[in-house]
């Protein structure tokens, strides 16, 4: 009994002329010029994983960006046809995914080229640890932190954390706040002043010895340039930077600090505005009694009833405040 073949189905082109059969049983088709071919249509897959890529590197969404997000802005329409796009990127170690800890949904993070070797061989557990971590910034995430948002077991975590820094991808930081917890911020993030205190702390600790040296350079530029007859911010930061007098350029805003604690000390004070508005710090006035009664005499129930005179010629009169004194 002869066997009947399974016809073989050929594809319908639109527009285009199709052939005979050929021996083999596969039909020839020519594919008029300007239509849509299978090349075409890859072109267009490819335009839409550069879109994607695209997408993900704007700065919006250099922190990762969710499937909402990518609803809104590919469109419920192209929406699914990102699938093979993710998981393409996903086996090129081009893309990370995490659940964000404010709404619980999938977010998606894309890795640079460069980058993308170093993550080579990694599971998504270890993934998933990176991406938590690089959204933190340069304020870092706390052990306990990655733990919860993770849900991976704290033994299973020491394994990972010692995976990602031996391929320098975090670092482990301490913080001036908790100096005996840990936490992790992406390799080449400069942490934070919050976490590190700034310029005024060396190795977690308050350097006293340096800033009361800066206490000093700045009184000794109140006192000799321009005269004594006041000095900006501004001038004390430019003079300081032109002899050398720290390693650390400190900035204006480091600067005003500093002289701020003299102030609150007395030791100076502000003296007028510039020509540009800027405040003008002189050396602080002295405060000398009247030569009638002693120092002991402050101490007098009636001594804030008492004339006060002051060096440059002020007085305060009985019914005054004495706060000054």
């Amino acid at each position: 009994m002869a066997t009947k073949k399974r016809a073989i189905a050929t594809p319908v082109v639109p527009a285009a002329k199709r052939s005979r059969a050929t021996g083999n049983g596969h039909a020839i088709v020519k594919v008029e010029v300007g239509q849509t071919t299978g090349s075409a249509a890859a072109e267009s897959a490819q335009d839409l994983r550069e879109r994607f890529i695209k997408t993900l590197s704007d700065e919006r969404y250099k922190l990762g960006i969710s499937n909402g997000e990518l609803k809104e802005v590919f469109g419920e329409g192209l929406y699914p046809q990102l699938v093979p796009i993710i998981n393409a990127l996903t086996q090129e170690n081009r893309l990370n995914m995490s659940v964000m800890p404010s709404t619980g949904e999938l977010s998606y993070t894309i890795i640079a080229p460069e980058q993308a070797s170093k993550f080579e061989g990694l599971d998504r557990n270890t993934k998933m640890v990176y991406s938590v971590i690089e959204r933190a910034g340069n304020m870092g995430l706390w052990t306990k932190d990655v733990r919860l948002q993770t849900n991976i077991q704290q033994q299973a975590l020491n394994k990972i954390f010692k995976t990602l820094e031996q391929r320098r991808l975090i670092k482990p930081v301490k913080s001036v706040t908790a100096k005996a917890k840990k936490l992790y911020m992406l390799f080449d993030l400069v942490p934070s002043k919050e976490l590190t205190g700034g310029v005024w702390y060396s190795d977690l600790e308050f350097d006293h010895e340096f800033i009361d040296e800066l206490r000093n350079f700045i009184i000794f530029c109140v006192q000799k340039m321009n005269g004594g007859q006041g000095v900006t911010v501004s001038e004390i930061q430019k003079t300081m930077i032109d002899k050398k007098v720290c390693k650390i350029v400190l900035e204006v805003e480091e600067m005003e600090q500093l002289v701020q604690t003299l102030v609150y000390d007395y030791m100076i004070e502000e003296g007028g505005v510039n020509d540009m508005g800027d405040t003008l710090y002189v050396q602080a006035k002295k405060v000398s009694t009247v030569c009638e009664f002693k120092w002991w005499d402050a101490l007098s129930p009636d001594f804030h009833f008492r004339r006060v005179v002051f060096e440059d010629g002020v007085v305060l009169e009985p019914h005054e405040h004495h706060y000054q004194t």
